[in-house]
Order: structure tokens, then sequence, then C-alpha cells
């Protein structure tokens, strides 16, 4: 074996992007009661859910500010104990969202995981909130980067997708339902807010089709939207496992603890997926990334490269990994 070894994100993706392993749930949180609750949750589960802080329906009207600074307080807050909680603001249109931003950037912006912008209608209100998050992370003195996460909700956001993928400082692409249904007036039923409906009606299967290929093709994480069965486990994992393995979402939202386990378990690979990914790249790194014989099969980097996307989105979702992979590939 060579004496230090070619880790895989540097020997198999020189000239690529590589899209980040996060976790493969987001849960929406609005009140002060329930973000509470679902930081609580994530201390116990680990990092295998994002909190996002809702201030863009979570904020009753005339109470915009105030909710803006409570959410800063409990990302700012000892509670927030792995860093993973982020925030929704105000859309462009709203007079609200600059306040947001200041609020959650000055208070938070060294906690602050991610800022999500819901509702654009083209590119150029995305460059916009984007330029806007710049200048304020300067001002705070912040040496790191703040991660956007763009909803696609619009006809005009879904027009542009693949321009607003491609601008910098973008991580998530999120598919918004409920909104991009509405915005079509009644030309498709409210059932297609549901399962069957919202995976085979041919203007949403066009919308996550177009979304997640955009997301992928410039390196973003693809997050398919809520589902609207609150307490029904099963229903809610077969919702995120169509979004998975029928549409290649990495990433679902929940807007109830009893979705999440749910949603984490059908997105993320299961125990034999991650070992044999494990035993392949561990028997690949030993022959420095050349082609190997595994299994009787043929692998070489183009393989390696897929094998080592369900390597990290296991670690992401907290699935247990055989301690010689942990050490060589995740260790620090």
């Amino acid at each position: 074996m060579h004496s230090t070894p070619v880790h895989p994100s540097a020997a198999l993706f020189s000239g690529e992007t590589l899209v980040p392993a996060l976790a493969p749930c987001e849960h929406y949180a609005g009140s002060e009661k329930l973000i509470h609750k679902a930081l609580q949750l994530q201390a116990e589960l680990g990092p295998v859910f994002d909190l996002t802080c809702d201030c863009e329906d979570g904020a009753a009207a005339g109470e915009e500010k105030a909710h803006a600074e409570m959410a800063a307080r409990a990302i700012a807050s000892d509670a927030n104990r792995h860093g993973r909680v982020g925030a929704r603001v105000h859309d462009a249109s709203s007079a609200f969202w600059r306040a947001d931003v200041d609020t959650l950037i000055g208070e938070a912006g060294d906690r602050l995981a991610y800022l999500t912008l819901p509702k654009a209608q083209r590119t150029a209100d995305v460059i916009a909130m984007l330029e806007h998050i710049e200048r304020r992370r300067v001002a705070a003195g912040l040496a790191r980067a703040i991660p956007v996460h763009v909803l696609i909700e619009t006809h005009g956001a879904l027009r542009d997708v693949f321009e607003i993928a491609a601008l910098p400082g973008l991580e998530v692409l999120d598919f918004g339902l409920m909104d991009f249904v509405s915005d079509h007036q009644g030309a498709i039923g409210f059932e297609a807010m549901r399962s069957p409906g919202q995976f085979e009606h041919p203007l949403l299967v066009r919308a996550k089709t177009r979304i997640v290929a955009a997301a992928l093709a410039n390196g973003l994480v693809p997050a398919h939207n809520v589902s609207l069965t609150l307490r029904d486990p099963l229903a809610t994992r077969n919702d995120a496992y169509r979004a998975r393995h029928e549409f290649g979402f990495l990433r679902m939202w929940s807007v109830h603890p009893d979705q999440i386990r749910p949603i984490v378990e059908a997105m993320a690979p299961d125990a034999s997926q991650a070992e044999r990914a494990g035993a392949i790249l561990l028997a690949a790194s030993e022959a420095q990334w050349g082609p190997i014989r595994h299994e009787g099969e043929l692998h070489d980097r183009a393989s390696y490269r897929y094998f080592w996307s369900v390597l990290r989105a296991a670690e992401a979702a907290g699935v247990a990994l055989p301690a010689q992979v942990r050490e060589r590939f995740f260790a620090g």
C-alpha cells in the first residue's frame, strides 16, 4: 500500500464538483416551542437531519423582527450542538427579507448553517439576495461563506433553474410543491399535492426532474418537498423512497418530528450497501485507485465515484460503517 493513501475526494473528483454530503432530512419549525423541541431531538439523534427555522411562514404579521431575533438566539444557543441549524427568510418581494438576513447574520452568523431563499421569480431575484447576504457577511467580519439554498416553486424559477443552479455560493435546490401547484391557479388539481399524484402528474414530473438535473449538474443537493401525511410513517417513507429512487432527490423536507426517521431511513443507503461500498473502496485505495476485481466484477474510477457517493451518504445519515472504513476515509 502507498505510504500515504490518496483520499477518494482528491483521487476521483479532480475536475468535477463534489455534491455536498448533507443530512438526508431537513426539518422545518416555525415557532419557538417547535424549534427547541427539534433541537432536543437533533441532540438525541445526532446530525442526521438539519433544522430550518422558518422566518417566512413562521412569523406572525407584525412580529417579523422579533421572530427573526428569536430564530437567531436559537441558532446561536448552546442547544445547537451540531451546528446544523439554518433559516428560511422572507422572499425577494417582501419588505422583511433584508431585515431577516441582517438579524440572522448579525446575531448568529458564525453558527448559521445556511439561508434558504423562497419564491424567486427569476434569476435576478436570487442574485440580489446573494449580493446582500455577501455584503452582510463581510460587514459582520465572518471569514466563511454562508451556504444558500434556493426554493424552486414558481414558473419563473423553474424556467431559470439551470441559471440559478450555476450561481456561486449555492448548496441546495429545494422543490416547493404546494406553492408550485398553487401557482398553476387550478390547472393542477389539489390531489397532486398528495401521493401518488405528486409523482405522476406530468407537470410535476417535469418540474422535479428538471430541478434534480440542474442541481446535480452544478454540484448541488436536490431536496424534495414535504409529505402532507404528518402521522403516517409508512406513507412518509414511501414518499421519501420514491423521491430518492425514482427522481434522484438526495434530501427531503420534514414538517413533523414523526416524519424524520422514515425520511432518513428511506433516503439513506442501507448497511449492506454501505458495507459493499466500503469494501470496494478499501481495495481500490490499496490499488492506488487503479482497476480492481471484486467478487467477480471489474471496478475502476467510474464505479469508485459511485461508491464514494454511497459511502458519503451513509456517513451523513448515521449508518454504521466498518471501523476500517471510518478510519481510512472519515477520520478527522
